[in-house]
């Protein structure tokens, strides 16, 4: 098994005083930090997906403003790949299933946001096209949600999400569990 981390849209914007803030970013934020860290001890590959927004109407992910930036200390660095997209699905469109199978990549640990949009449809995308998917459930955010008038809090979004996830489309784990069964053992 040669896994590879899939941190997704870990942008300034969806950080306070962004223009999209989550509800959870900065925990979320030091989670996928700390996965982030054990993949670059182990010299494991690692993707950065970057949402950019094109469309007239986007209110945020704009190209060429702050809010579209990796977040710090998050930054990619120069040997980690940047796939920038333009979409929910991180693979709609994008060169990631080229690249990931070139390097003979079959699992995925995925962290970042939103828990109930990109996150929820890379990962059943990647399950589609058979690789095996660990999601780090808090080393994800998502925001408050309104449907037909009901406020539904980040958190029951993100629960909801990440046991639909689990139900079928991936292991979900917490970045404890990822790291105590971590190739190596490397913790922290």
């Amino acid at each position: 098994m040669k896994p590879a981390l899939v941190l997704i849209d870990l942008q300034n914007d969806y950080f306070p005083g962004g223009r999209m803030e989550l509800v959870g970013i900065e925990a979320a934020a030091i989670q996928a930090h700390k996965v982030l860290l054990a993949f670059r001890k182990t010299g494991l590959p690692i993707f950065h997906v970057q949402h950019v927004a094109l469309g007239p109407d986007a209110t945020f992910f704009r190209p060429d403003t702050p809010g579209v930036e990796i977040h710090q200390p998050l930054q990619p660095l120069p040997k980690e790949p940047v796939v920038q997209k333009h979409f929910p699905n991180s693979f709609r469109k994008t060169g990631l299933l080229e690249v990931l199978g070139r390097a003979g990549i079959e699992d995925l640990v995925i962290c970042g946001a939103m828990s109930h949009m990109c996150i929820d449809s890379t990962t059943r995308a990647a399950f589609d096209y058979g690789l095996r998917c660990q999601v780090i459930h808090d080393a994800c955010a998502t925001c408050n949600l309104v449907f037909e008038g009901l406020e539904v809090p980040a958190a029951q979004v993100h629960a909801a999400f990440m046991a639909a996830l689990r139900a079928r489309y991936a292991q979900v784990l917490s970045v404890k569990q990822f790291l105590d069964a971590f190739p190596l053992g490397l913790k922290d």
